[in-house]
Parts: C-alpha cells; structure tokens; sequence
C-alpha cells in the first residue's frame, strides 16, 4: 500500500475538494521522459486540462541510455513549450552530469551544462506557453552570477525555490578534478541560494516554503550520518537546509526525483530527532509516467495536499 502521512491521507480522502476551492493547487513531475515520448505527451495534456497555477519539473528529461546531444536536448526543451501554463525547470543528472557515459554519447558534462544554462533558461521567466515571472540566483546575486537555473518566486505566501542539486551524488567525483571544482562552486551557491530563501521567507512573514532538486539526497548516507563527509549533499541539505528549516519552525516541503517512486514521508532528522515541519515529496518517473498534484491551503496546519494523478 502507499505509505502516506496520516494528515495527508486524511486530507485526501475527506479534503481535496474543500481545499482546492479555497487554496490553489500545482503539478510535479520528473524523470521523464524515458523512451518513447508518446505517454509523456499525454500526460502533458492531462496536466493542461487540470489547469494547475503552474508546474514543476524536478529534472532527468531523458534517460542514462539517450544520447546526450543537442537534437535530443532540444527536443527535449521543445516539450516545455506544450506546457499551457507556467513550468519551472530544474535540470537533473541525466541531462549533463551522466553524459560522460558511453551510453549517454560520451560528452563533456560540463560544455552539456553549458548547453542547457543557454537553451532552457531565461532571465526571469519560466517555461511554459504562458511563463511566469520567476527571480534568478544569478540576476540577485552576482557572485553566483553563472546560476541561472536556481530560481523562485512567491505565490499566494508560499515561497518556491528551485536548487541545482543533482544525483550521482551531486557530482561530487573526487576522481576527477574538473567534476570536484564544479561541485564545490555550485554548493556554495545552493547553500547562498537556500539561506537567502529562508531569509525572505522570515521577512514576508510567508506561510510555508516549498524546494524543488532532482537528487535522491539519502543516496550516499552512511550508517551513522544521513550526510557523511563523502557525501555530494552534506553541505547544502544536511548542514544548511536542515538546520534553517528547524530554527523557521513552519511548514517546508521538500520535491525531487531521482528514484522513481512515488514517496511522501518525513524521513529528515536533525541531531538524530524527526523534523516533523518538514515533508519529502518523490515523484515518479521512468516508466511510471505519472505526476503529482499538490493542492496549498495556507490556512491549514499542514497546508499541503498531496495526490498522484492516474496514468493518461
């Protein structure tokens, strides 16, 4: 059976009509498309008839095995235009990390990172047939000027802000020198990136926040640390994320990727206590093509109402 919290199924079972009159509601998905994209097609007109206020994308728009070219790339980015309304786009490690991979084409990661920071990223907007206004890392900080993708925006007193956290621990490949110095740029800029949410979302006085990444953060836990020394997630999640979370002390849920299942669980602990304010949400992939609908009422304790939406 679907493990579930208990106040989201109840909420699911007894409140999602009430809830979605009074609040508004958003699309996540990732990990697709893998393969042929005639499902995911489908699954983008369910989502257009569902009329979401947005939606977003935690990454991997292709799978390990697909070439990591610019046709396909592109291709790939032309899906976001049959989006009716706003999506928010946050790259994953298929897309660049993973492209060193014979079966991914043998590519550069880097000059592939390059490639998606010119071709899926504009200054201020999202993606989508009618984008949305969205603040980048790199237009409000110049130091983390190179960070285009790491975006957010306020909506209805939520705070949503996309992080450049990626699998294949973050990139974190001590074997490789160039990958190291990429890694530790980047986290020093999703660390920045996370403190200045919390910030703002203690000077609006805002409700909940929500983070979007693609990376399962738990891939390289050890048997004593969640975030142990060699982990590419140690820093940003485990020593900033956290800590900020329990110090704000209201609702913060976390969306990614990665494994493609369906989770929603509070599997976070801080000095090894449950942080009980804060919700990872796993969204589906690969050949589960599905996505999942959250439903925001900001007048509840627990303003999020989680539900996975029938295959197309």
């Amino acid at each position: 059976m679907m493990r579930c919290l208990r106040w989201l199924c109840l909420a699911l079972l007894c409140g999602a009509g009430t809830a979605m009159a009074q609040g508004f509601s958003f699309v996540a998905l990732g990990d697709l498309p893998y393969g042929p994209s005639g499902p995911y097609l489908k699954l983008i007109e369910a989502i257009n008839r569902l009329e979401p206020d947005f939606s977003i994308h935690v990454g991997d728009i292709k799978s390990s095995a697909t070439l990591c070219s610019d046709e396909e790339l592109r291709r790939q980015r032309q899906h976001f235009d049959l989006y009716a309304d706003p999506v928010v786009y946050t790259p994953g490690d298929n897309e660049w990390t993973d492209c060193h991979r014979p079966a991914s084409g043998g590519y550069d990661p880097l000059e592939r990172l390059a490639f998606l920071r010119q071709n899926f990223f504009t200054a201020g907007q999202s993606l989508g047939r009618r984008p949305m206004a969205l603040q980048s890392q790199a237009a409000l900080m110049p130091e983390h000027g190179k960070f285009v993708e790491n975006a957010r925006f306020v909506h209805r007193d939520l705070l949503f802000v996309t992080l450049h956290i990626v699998g294949s621990n973050n990139n974190f490949e001590t074997r490789d020198p160039r990958a190291v110095a990429e890694f530790f740029e980047r986290d020093r800029a999703n660390v920045a990136w996370i403190q200045s949410a919390f910030a703002l979302a203690r000077e609006r006085d805002l409700k909940a926040l929500v983070f979007a990444y693609q990376a399962e953060v738990f891939e390289s836990r050890g048997a004593q640390d969640d975030f142990p020394a060699h982990s590419g997630f140690r820093n940003s999640i485990g020593q900033t994320l956290l800590p900020l979370a329990a110090q704000w002390g209201r609702p913060v849920l976390l969306i990614h990727g990665d494994g493609h299942e369906f989770k929603l669980d509070q599997p976070f602990k801080l000095n090894r206590k449950p942080l009980t304010q804060l919700t990872r949400l796993e969204v589906p992939g690969a050949g589960d093509v599905r996505a999942v609908r959250v439903t925001v009422d900001t007048r509840r304790p627990q303003p999020f109402v989680v539900e996975l939406l029938p295959s197309p």
